[in-house]
């Protein structure tokens, strides 16, 4: 286990979504003290549409290949002061509903909830039709109710807001840092 920071930091969790992936991308590389958390989705994602998991921040970078995804531990630690998932697919939110954790990115959001530390989630589907970009075009999408449902649903998790645009996840996240610092 690394050496624990002076302060806390931001911990940013990725999924495997295009949808406002450059958006966020632009948000984390304008911050200070954060660390990525890639979902294997997510890595491979960031991959295709063509960005280097690594370079993204200057922070530590944490990759979904144990099991027992051993850095959720850093938030035991009291490393982190927000947890963001952005943006978070509605596989990944569907399992936030549901309580699962089985990825990295679901195990840190659970343990950041079991330690009141909060959460800003940037989900994908939020609207009845949206157009997202794929890595060589825009398409056109129609989430299911049952994603719109699940991400209506997260919105009563505790700790847990909810944002529906980078504007809004750049708002939370301000609101955020205020009070933090």
């Amino acid at each position: 286990m690394q050496a624990r920071p002076e302060k806390p930091r931001l911990a940013w969790a990725v999924t495997g979504s295009g949808h406002y992936l450059e958006e966020c991308i632009e948000i984390i590389r304008g911050l200070d003290d954060v660390d990525l958390f890639y979902s294997q989705a997510g890595e491979e994602v960031i991959r295709m549409y063509g960005h280097d998991p690594k370079a993204i921040t200057s922070g530590r970078v944490y990759r979904d290949r144990a099991a027992s995804s051993p850095p959720v531990g850093l938030f035991y630690r009291g490393d982190y002061h927000t947890l963001v998932v952005a943006p978070a697919t509605s596989n990944t939110v569907a399992k936030m509903v549901l309580g699962l954790s089985d990825t990295l990115v679901t195990n840190v959001y659970a343990q950041a909830g079991k330690c009141r530390i909060p959460s800003i989630v940037l989900a994908c589907d939020t609207e009845p039709e949206m157009d997202t970009p794929a890595p060589d075009r825009i398409v056109k999408v129609w989430p299911r109710e049952i994603d719109l449902a699940h991400t209506h649903k997260l919105r009563s998790h505790e700790a847990t807001t909810v944002v529906e645009n980078p504007g809004k996840l750049l708002a939370a996240l301000r609101t955020r840092l205020a009070e933090v610092s």
